[in-house]
C-alpha cells in the first residue's frame, strides 16, 4: 500500500491535491525562472486536470496577496520582538527593508504556492483516485457553465 501524504506535507511539496503524490509543477527548482510555472496538463500519477478551465488560476493572485500579508506581518513582529521599532532611530526603515528584500526574494515560492493553495481550494483529497474514473469528469463539470 502506498503511504498517503498528509494534507500539510502535500502543500509544502507541492502535490497533486487530488492524489497527494504526483508533482504540480514540471522542474522542482525555481531556475531557470522562465520555466518556474509549467505545470503538465495533468497529474502523472492521478491524471487529474492542473488547469480546470482557461484562466482558473487569476483567482491565486488573491492568495498570493494574502500570502505576502502575512509574511509582512511575521516579519513586523519577529522584528518588533527582536530588535524593536521605534520611531527615533532608523529601525523602521531597517524592517521596511527587510520585508521589501525577503518578498522578492520569496516571489517565485509565493508564485508557486499560491497555485498550489488556490488548487486545494478546488480540488479534494481522494483516498480512492485510482479506483474512480469518472471524479475528473465530475471535477470538471463542477466548473463548467451549465
Amino acid at each position: 500500500m502506498i503511504s498517503r501524504r498528509s494534507l500539510l506535507a502535500a502543500i509544502l511539496g507541492m502535490k497533486c491535491p487530488r492524489c497527494r503524490q504526483g508533482n504540480m509543477f514540471k522542474n522542482k527548482n525555481f531556475l531557470p525562472l522562465n520555466e518556474l510555472m509549467k505545470m503538465p496538463e495533468k497529474c502523472p500519477v492521478c491524471g487529474q486536470l492542473m488547469d480546470i478551465q482557461p484562466g482558473f488560476y487569476f483567482g491565486s493572485a488573491y492568495v498570493s496577496y494574502a500570502l505576502c500579508i502575512a509574511l509582512c506581518a511575521f516579519n513586523f513582529i519577529w522584528f518588533a520582538l527582536l530588535i524593536g521599532i521605534s520611531i527615533d532611530d532608523n529601525s523602521t526603515y531597517w524592517s521596511l527593508g527587510i520585508t521589501v528584500v525577503m518578498l522578492i526574494l520569496l516571489q517565485p515560492w509565493i508564485m508557486r504556492m499560491s497555485r498550489v493553495l488556490f488548487l486545494n481550494m478546488f480540488v479534494k483529497y481522494d483516498k480512492h483516485y485510482d479506483q474512480d474514473e469518472d471524479s475528473i469528469a465530475r471535477s470538471r463539470k463542477t466548473f463548467s457553465k451549465n
